[in-house]
């Protein structure tokens, strides 16, 4: 058992965790992360396979490359020390929709080319109009950084206090707090124009248009279709932001511990005082944030602690879980491959069906040090759309696992071999996951993205619990799932522990 204890112990080195982490290590705390995983980073973290260099997480970036920046990733990597952080910016991606095969482009001009095409003249008017009508709400909401926010205080009255250069954004907070979906109703009635908003909604949160937030989509809305958008590529994958944040970490004295897993929170006198460790190492600490998910959350508490927040959070509806393709295949002769592809297969189904949508990320394309030479490296998804249900209950070691796994995962085959034919034959690594893997490796619950919070009925629960010391973090929090919600949230639980004058410091060095 350590008996002096830490200022800050975290729970879980995803970027949420990390980045709360680093920031309470500026701030001259004491911090300790323990991560079960031998590598960090959660959802985002990399791992190597005969020189290739696997991403198991999000593809797609933006808000990386340039400062300022209104990414709150992007905000904290200036913050402690990796500003520098190498990353390439490129503007086309493939979608494979039931319109056909298109290229698209961020930015207004690219973008408006694939509508009138598909659409005609007078959906690109509608496109515009509804871009106008979301200028001022991407403004509200960049009005007032995450960074900035504190737990357990209205948005709104944050922004009274910030002064009269502010008030211009308060007819458009309105819109801020609710779904994206009644905004899309009321301004867009094209079919495409709709399904596009749809798919986006849904790459970003897990849930169509009418569940994600407003706030979130709006934000993407203004980085994506200004003059000047681009998608970024860190270079080194997502393994290399999750480097960069545990550089971070490590240069302001904080301290990370791989292979180590909780067993159980320790409570005292109704207070968070550090963690038992399944090892059975006591850890004690001041303050203890949870990067787990809610579930594994509740889970770590003694069953006669906060009873009703258990019960309740416990119950948090789930988004589905993933499918996922991992190849090392020879790119003789494919000189022309997108960085990324999205594949949609009927748009009646709903963009949230099973086995309707996937996401296919070659980063190789664009970064040669991912893949040894004359190779690339595939990660292919579902993006939330596959249900639990069909694995509940299966082992991983078994044969109707084995077959399962195999039927499910054909639909990629089918989509890649449309590209490139003769695809099963150029691959050195072929890996097929599943909800399960995504349980085994995340230790997420159901192998889920995160919580199914609608928009509509409010937002993502705070940082903050009813058990005095013990904070959280991550996708089960505000401002939700997604990397810069995330990196928010781990910044507001920083916030709590190292205070207000410490948060004014470092939103003053940011310029913000």
């Amino acid at each position: 058992m350590t008996d002096e204890p830490v200022d800050v112990l975290v729970i879980g080195s995803g970027i949420g965790g990390l980045c709360c982490a680093a920031l309470c290590a500026r701030a001259g705390r004491s911090v300790v992360v323990l991560e079960a995983h031998q590598q960090p980073g959660g959802a985002a973290h990399g791992f190597e396979r005969k020189g290739f260099h696997f991403e198991s997480g999000p593809s797609l970036w933006s808000g990386l490359s340039r400062w300022p920046s209104s990414n709150p990733l992007r905000q904290i990597l200036q913050a402690i020390g990796e500003e520098d952080f190498p990353v390439l910016q490129y503007k086309n991606w493939d979608v494979l929709l039931p319109e056909g095969h298109l290229s698209i482009g961020v930015g207004p001009q690219d973008f408006e080319t694939v509508v009138r095409d598909v659409s005609g003249a007078d959906a690109v008017a509608e496109w515009r109009r509804f871009i106008e009508v979301l200028q001022p709400i991407a403004a509200a909401a960049d009005a007032i950084p995450l960074l900035a926010l504190r737990p357990g205080v209205d948005v709104v009255g944050q922004l009274f206090k910030q002064g009269p250069r502010l008030m211009k954004h308060l007819p458009a907070m309105r819109h801020l707090a609710g779904a994206f979906g009644p905004l899309v109703d009321r301004h867009l009635q094209d079919p495409f124009l709709r399904h596009w908003v749809d798919l986006l909604c849904f790459l970003i949160s897990g849930m169509p248009m009418a569940d994600t937030n407003a706030a979130a989509m709006a934000t993407l809305f203004g980085e994506w279709f200004s003059d000047e958008a681009c998608l970024d590529y860190p270079v080194g994958g997502s393994a290399a932001v999750v480097d960069a944040l545990v550089r971070g970490l490590k240069r302001h004295g904080g301290t990370l511990n791989l292979g180590t897993s909780v067993d159980s929170l320790l409570i005292e006198n109704e207070r968070c005082v550090g963690v038992r460790c399944s090892n059975g190492e006591q850890i004690r600490a001041k303050d203890v944030v949870s990067n787990a998910d809610v579930w594994s959350t509740v889970d770590l508490l003694p069953s006669s602690t906060a009873m009703a927040w258990r019960r309740r959070s416990g119950g948090t509806p789930a988004c589905g879980s993933f499918l996922h393709l991992h190849l090392g295949f020879d790119a003789t002769g494919l000189d022309d491959l997108p960085v990324h592809t999205v594949w949609v297969g009927d748009w009646d189904r709903g963009i949230d069906a099973p086995s309707n949508a996937m996401v296919l990320s070659i980063p190789s394309v664009l970064d040669s040090s991912m893949a040894p030479a004359g190779h690339h490296v595939l990660h292919g998804y579902t993006p939330a759309n596959e249900p639990w249900s069909l694995w509940e209950g299966l082992s991983r070691n078994s044969r109707d696992y084995t077959q399962q796994k195999g039927e499910r995962c054909a639909l990629f085959w089918s989509v890649l071999e449309q590209r490139i034919p003769d695809i099963r034959e150029r691959c050195s690594i072929v890996m097929q996951g599943t909800p399960l893997t995504h349980q085994h490796f995340l230790r997420t619950h159901q192998g889920s993205y995160g919580p199914a919070l609608s928009a509509a009925d409010g937002l993502f629960p705070g940082v903050t619990t009813p058990v005095s010391g013990l904070l959280m973090c991550g996708a089960s929090t505000f401002p939700g799932i997604g990397i810069p919600p995330v990196a928010a949230s781990g910044a507001m639980a920083a916030h709590a522990i190292v205070g207000r004058k410490a948060q004014s410091d470092l939103l003053n060095a940011l310029g913000l």
